[in-house]
């Protein structure tokens, strides 16, 4: 196999025309700049180079090998530039897996972000999917990092092999119809509901294999009973659609809010709930500042995010 150092000093004589010019250039010294295109010249089995007075010419032999010298070398100075730009975080394409209300939002606003920032080049490749199904493919390999939330009152999962970086809590609310009878009942004209006022209610819930769906049973037990089922979905926008049918109630999260149906009201908690949004990722043996950067940036976006939602709990 060829010497891409030997190469590259072919290519300098190629462009500089003395052996003197090439040690300057590459700090060496002449005798052995002559001694490895000596032994060049032996690996190949043709002659590179020729005398022309005080210069030295390539041969045809030696034009053609230079030339692919100059090919090598400027991949070579590629490679080392994209290396610094990966080791200082500013380059590199990175595998993303997010929940659907965040992919929507936060790595959406994200994605903008980076491709406004022209001097960097991250890139994201982007999976949608359950934080159960995200942490699976991170600890396998799958994902470089991943967008993942938990419930306030739920327990946190523990799990040393994982680094988790909060970037966000959003507010939990609970959907009614504007005519609700239990929202007409109250004698407050605004303030937090209390959810064991929605006891005999029929509810909207989400798929028994989400978090989601443990947060509204557990939030509903601690009010002091089961909630009545009688719909089931995994996308937020169906459940909103069907309390504004009359199916029933919900509790929504903040971000899952992309648009409010007409005469649906949102409706803050005497007992508060939030769900806690994180960027997760593997405990590196060192830090990746690629990923530093996508989760300062997608912590940037979530603030962004939230403080631009026009969809807010409205009075009762």
């Amino acid at each position: 196999m060829l010497d891409s150092r030997k190469l590259r000093m072919l290519s300098e004589l190629d462009r500089l025309g003395t052996v003197g010019a090439v040690a300057k250039q590459l700090h060496l010294s002449a005798p052995g700049v002559s001694m490895q295109l000596s032994t060049l010249e032996r690996e190949v089995g043709v002659a590179l180079t020729q005398k022309q007075g005080r210069r030295i010419a390539l041969t045809p032999a030696g034009r053609l090998l230079a030339q692919h010298g100059h090919r090598i070398v400027d991949m070579l100075q590629l490679a080392e530039t994209e290396v610094a730009a990966l080791r200082e975080g500013a380059a590199g394409t990175y595998s993303l897996a997010a929940f659907p209300s965040a992919a929507r939002t936060l790595v959406a606003h994200t994605w903008s972000r980076l491709l406004q920032e022209p001097e960097q080049d991250l890139r994201l490749r982007l999976t949608e999917c359950e934080p159960q199904d995200a942490l699976a493919g991170l600890t396998k390999g799958a994902y470089d990092l991943a967008v993942t939330h938990s419930y306030s009152n739920m327990a946190p999962a523990d799990d040393t092999a994982i680094v988790a970086t909060r970037i966000l809590s959003e507010p939990v609310w609970l959907a009614t119809r504007d005519d609700d009878p239990a929202i007409r009942r109250s004698a407050a004209s605004s303030g937090a509901l209390d959810l064991a006022r929605f006891a005999a209610h029929d509810w909207v819930l989400p798929q028994e294999r989400w978090s989601c769906y443990q947060m509204a049973q557990r939030a509903c037990g601690l009010a002091g009973f089961s909630p009545h089922r009688v719909a089931e979905a995994s996308d937020f926008s169906v459940v909103l659609e069907l309390v504004a049918a009359g199916a029933g109630v919900a509790l929504i999260p903040q971000l899952t809010v992309a648009a409010l149906p007409e005469h649906v009201r949102l409706h803050t908690l005497n007992s508060p709930i939030f769900r806690h949004d994180f960027v997760i990722t593997r405990s590196p043996a060192q830090p990746d500042r690629g990923i530093q950067r996508l989760t300062q940036s997608l912590r940037k976006s979530a603030r962004t995010v939230l403080a631009e939602q026009t969809a807010v709990p409205q009075g009762h």
